[in-house]
């Protein structure tokens, strides 16, 4: 019996219901384990670990035996003796802008929503005129706060393509945003299975569904974002695909202030994921990216900055 533990939202529920599947159609047996974090209690607590947090203690406590996460969740340092163990293959990585054809439809001032520090940033880069707005809850949630005529009405949404569509959710207009500041999370579109290190039971499970291109990707974007000391007020995007007609990576990297007004992005291609990572994480440097991360600190909400430290 392979034991997955799990938030209760909609979201994370279908991913660990893939992921049972999955695992079931391999001839494994398998329980669902779903658990309440701090996240799901309070979303505007400030950092990471609220949604990973209570999964890792169970894992440690050896209440479950796979911990599903969303990857782009998932803090860079994991609880001692435990690691990623194996990812399903990608869903889309882009993020999706819902209430207008294109973000250049929207009109001057308009009011978007998100809770990404990322997605503001990038929103304020490409867009300067426009007001983002804070908003949480899960994306139903979200989607329907666009039908909020009221002094919080929105204009747009942006949310992430991969949860629409493990959802099946179709909004209509939804279009992904394209661009140079449009860099999604690390992680984003990709389950990551947590396990205990010494267990030979879930790393053999873990492995039967592990996608090992996505496997790739996703070790070379949280290289990038560990190199450059990311966490909960930084602004970061990272986002790996494979090269064309080989094996080498191509992995782009963004960082940027949460208002708009300075960012940088670069892209290297690379064979070995971490030292791509940690390359690019270089160029960055080198382009003024810890200037650029020392005032998204400064810029970050409070509740953030008092995480951070």
């Amino acid at each position: 019996m392979i034991r997955l533990g799990t938030r209760r939202s909609p979201l994370a529920l279908a991913q660990a219901g893939a992921v049972g599947d999955a695992l079931r159609a391999a001839g494994l047996e398998v329980a669902i384990v779903e658990l309440v974090t701090t996240g799901d209690r309070d979303r505007a607590a400030p950092d990471k670990a609220k949604w990973t947090g209570e999964l890792e203690r169970a894992l440690v406590a050896e209440q479950i035996d796979l911990a599903v996460h969303s990857a782009k969740d998932v803090p860079a340092a994991l609880a001692a003796d435990t690691a990623l163990l194996g990812c399903p293959r990608r869903a889309a990585t882009a993020d999706v802008l819902i209430g207008a054809p294109t973000l250049e439809d929207l009109p001057r001032g308009a009011r978007i929503g998100t809770a990404s520090l990322r997605r503001a940033a990038q929103l304020r880069a490409a867009r300067r005129d426009v007001e983002v707005v804070e908003i949480r809850g899960n994306v139903d949630t979200r989607i329907a706060r666009l039908a909020d005529a009221g002094a919080a009405r929105l204009d747009a949404i942006v949310l992430a393509a991969a949860g629409l569509e493990r959802l099946g959710r179709a909004p209509e207009p939804a279009v992904a945003l394209t661009g140079p500041t449009f860099v999604p999370a690390p992680g984003q579109g990709v389950v990551a299975l947590q396990g205990r290190t010494g267990d030979p039971e879930a790393a053999a499970a873990a492995a039967l569904v592990h996608d090992a291109e996505t496997g790739r990707c996703l070790t070379a974007e949280r290289a990038l974002a560990r190199a450059l000391g990311a966490d909960c007020t930084s602004a970061v995007g990272a986002h790996a695909t494979r090269v064309p007609g080989g094996e080498a990576l191509r992995l782009r990297g963004f960082v940027g202030t949460p208002d708009g007004g300075d960012w940088a992005v670069d892209q290297r291609d690379g064979d070995d994921p971490e030292a791509l990572g940690a390359l690019l994480a270089q160029r960055l440097r080198a382009a003024g990216a810890d200037d650029i991360l020392a005032a998204s600190f400064e810029q970050a909400p409070a509740p953030l900055r008092e995480a951070a430290e």
